[in-house]
C-alpha cells in the first residue's frame, strides 16, 4: 500500500494550483473593458443607480478586498451572487452542469470506442495498408478545429440527412441522447485522433517487451499475449494522456456548447463574459479547474493501480 501514499499529500500539492487559477481568473475578468453595472442597467441609466448596483455587489470596493471576499466565500462553499441572474452562482451552475457532464463523458466513451480498435488494428498490422490508413486519418484528425468539425457534421447529418437536431438539449432521456450525439461525436473524434496515435505507439513498444516475449515462450497464443499482457501494459501512458485531454474537453466544451446552443456551463461562461458577470465567470472557472485537477488526481490513482511498478 506504500505506492498509494501519494493520495495523502497530493491534494495539498493541488491547493496552490487552485489558488493560482483563482487569482489569474480574478485579474483577467476584471481586465476586460466594461462596467457590469452599466451592462446590467443599460446606457441610459443614472449615476446614482449605477452607484447602488456597484455597492450592492461590492464592485466599489478595492480589488484586493473583492478578492478577499471571493476567497472567503469559497471557504464557506459559496461562489457569490450573479449580477445578471440575481441568484447564487452555485445554484446557477448546478442547473447547467448536467449537459456539460454528458458532453464530456459521452465524448470520452466515443473516443475510447473509436481509438482502441483502431490502435489495435494499426499496431498488429504494422506497415499494412490498414496501418497507413489509420495513421493518415488520425493525423488529419489532429488538424481539424473543433468548431469547423462541428459545422461540417451539422451540414452533413442535420441539414443534408436530417438525422440529428442542430441545437438544444432535449427533455427526456432519448431526446437528450438524440441532441447530444453530434456534440459528443465532434469532440470524441478529435480526442480519438490523439489517443489512437499514442495507444498505437504504446502497443508497438509492448509487443517487443520482455513480458510479451516470455508469454510467447510459455506457449500462449498470440491473441492471449496481445489482450492479456500487451494491451493492459499499454494503457498506462494512454490513461495519463486521457486525463490531460479531459481537461481540454472541459475547457473545449465552451466552443461546442456555443456552436450547438447547449445550455451548459460553457455557454454560461460565454454569457457571463459578455455581460461582465464577474461572479459567474469566476465560479465556472473554479468549477472547471477543480474538475480538471480531480480528473488528473484520479488518473494518478488509476495509473498506480494498473501498473504496480509506477510510484508517485
Amino acid at each position: 500500500m506504500s505506492r498509494y501514499r501519494f493520495v495523502l499529500y497530493r491534494p495539498f500539492q493541488l491547493i496552490p494550483v487552485l489558488i493560482g487559477i483563482s487569482i489569474i481568473t480574478f485579474v483577467l475578468i476584471r481586465s476586460i473593458p466594461g462596467d457590469p453595472a452599466r451592462v446590467l442597467l443599460g446606457p441610459r441609466t443614472t449615476e446614482s443607480a449605477l452607484a447602488r448596483v456597484r455597492e450592492q455587489f461590492g464592485l466599489d470596493e478595492p480589488l484586493w478586498l473583492q478578492y478577499f471576499y471571493f476567497v472567503k466565500n469559497l471557504f464557506k462553499g459559496e461562489l457569490g451572487k450573479s449580477i445578471l441572474y440575481k441568484v447564487d452562482v452555485l445554484k446557477l451552475i448546478a442547473t447547467r452542469i448536467e449537459p456539460t457532464l454528458v458532453l464530456v463523458i459521452g465524448s470520452v466513451l466515443l473516443a475510447l470506442l473509436i481509438a482502441t480498435p483502431m490502435a489495435a488494428i494499426a499496431a498488429r498490422r504494422r506497415g499494412s495498408w490498414a496501418d497507413h490508413l489509420i495513421r493518415i486519418i488520425s493525423t488529419a484528425g489532429l488538424g481539424f478545429p473543433a468548431f469547423w468539425l462541428a459545422i461540417m457534421l451539422i451540414l452533413l447529418f442535420s441539414v443534408q440527412l436530417g438525422w440529428f437536431p442542430v441545437t438544444g438539449y432535449g427533455r427526456t432521456f432519448w431526446e437528450k441522447v438524440h441532441h447530444m450525439t453530434l456534440p459528443c461525436l465532434t469532440t470524441g473524434l478529435a480526442l480519438a485522433a490523439v489517443l489512437t496515435r499514442n495507444l498505437r505507439a504504446s502497443i508497438l513498444a509492448e509487443l517487443q517487451s520482455d513480458q510479451a516475449t516470455a508469454a510467447r515462450a510459455r506457449g500462449l497464443p498470440e491473441n492471449v499475449v496481445f489482450w492479456r499482457h500487451v494491451v493492459p501494459n499499454s494503457l498506462v501512458p494512454t490513461v495519463n494522456l486521457l486525463a490531460v485531454n479531459i481537461g481540454w474537453l472541459i475547457s473545449g466544451s465552451v466552443v461546442i456548447e456555443t456552436v450547438f446552443a447547449i445550455p451548459g456551463m460553457g455557454q454560461l461562461l460565454i454569457r457571463g463574459i459578455f455581460t461582465r458577470d464577474y461572479m459567474v465567470v469566476q465560479g465556472v472557472a473554479m468549477v472547471f479547474a477543480c474538475a480538471t485537477v480531480l480528473v488528473n488526481f484520479l488518473a494518478d490513482i488509476l495509473t498506480v493501480t494498473i501498473d504496480p511498478r509506477v510510484k508517485l
